[in-house]
């Protein structure tokens, strides 16, 4: 009985397509080596140094609203992201007991930026300056709103 209700739950459920996909965006901390490997993962950053990120993302996808995207000059995108009322609230708090550290940011699992802390962050705003391929702009498109664009009644 209980195979028969999995079996009818499956064909319930809507198959998973390539058209769902959406902007993966991890923002981690910068960890120390010797937190283990339970919480610290190591990585090669962007500047070329092997550096430890604390395997927990501080911030996700879920914590964006909107974002608006330019050409950066070396031909890639850019973006400025603006998160919701979590997501400012976690980037005030990292800006203000991180302050010196690095924060390591992450678009469709690869590495965009590093950000140094060096103060508070209150506006809840994000600048990746560039590093974004017009995929990546395309998957924003799908998952946020553009800052600026009003809604049509």
């Amino acid at each position: 009985m209980k195979s028969a209700l999995a079996a009818a739950l499956v064909l319930l459920l809507p198959p998973c397509t390539d058209a769902a996909q959406h902007c993966v965006f991890r923002v981690h901390v910068e960890a120390n080596a010797n937190d283990g490997s339970v919480f610290a993962q190591p990585v090669r950053s962007i500047s070329g140094h092997d550096v430890f990120i604390q395997k927990t993302a501080w911030l996700s996808e879920r914590d964006v609203k909107a974002f608006y995207p330019y050409r950066a000059a070396d031909g890639s995108y850019g973006a400025l992201l603006q998160l919701d009322d979590h997501g400012r609230a976690v980037l005030e708090t990292l800006s203000t007991e991180g302050r010196g550290s690095f924060l390591f940011v992450f678009v469709n699992g690869r590495p965009v930026t590093e950000l140094q802390v060096d103060r508070r962050v209150s506006d809840g705003k994000i600048y990746l300056a560039s590093g974004l391929t017009s995929a990546d702009i395309k998957l924003m498109t799908k998952d946020w709103k553009l800052i600026g664009d009003r809604k049509k009644k």
